[in-house]
């Protein structure tokens, strides 16, 4: 298309024409046709709704989302820290009972010992008393509570 034409097109489309109704078009007479090209003036298309409300729910889908991922972030952290914290109590717990056993162990060790230091000498023939019955059971005889 020429300079001509098109300075020619732009000066026969109306000025009064309100934007929302496009005016009729019309064949532009010249080389189109001639060459076997199809070239035309093409108007850009009008929009008549307004995009507003689209960048509206944009931004308020970006929004929430922004938030739902600073609350799951947030949440994550605080579970974190107190995973962190718990782990630190079994530790702890399982230091401590790690140390009952071993002063148990000891305890048990020394616990001949100490009977011998204080005159005690190991029965002979011990002798209990059920309490199911009320009897006195020698050690060779088989208790009932068992």
């Amino acid at each position: 298309m020429s300079a001509l034409n098109a300075a020619t097109a732009r000066a026969a489309r109306p000025a009064e024409v309100p934007r929302t109704r496009r005016a009729p078009l019309t064949a532009i007479s010249g080389g189109a046709a001639r060459r076997g090209s199809r070239l035309d003036i093409v108007r850009a298309p009008l929009y008549s709704k307004s995009r507003v409300p689209f960048f509206a729910l944009c931004a308020t889908l970006m929004i929430l989302s922004l938030v739902a991922v600073l609350v799951l972030n947030t949440t994550l952290a605080r579970g974190s820290y107190e995973m962190a914290h718990l782990q630190g109590e079994v530790a702890q717990t399982a230091q401590d009972v790690q140390g009952l056993q071993e002063d148990l162990r000891a305890a048990e060790r020394d616990l001949p010992d100490k009977a011998r230091d204080l005159g005690m000498v190991p029965a002979e023939n011990p002798t209990m008393v059920s309490l199911r019955t009320g009897k006195v059971v020698t050690g060779t005889e088989k208790g009932s509570d068992e």
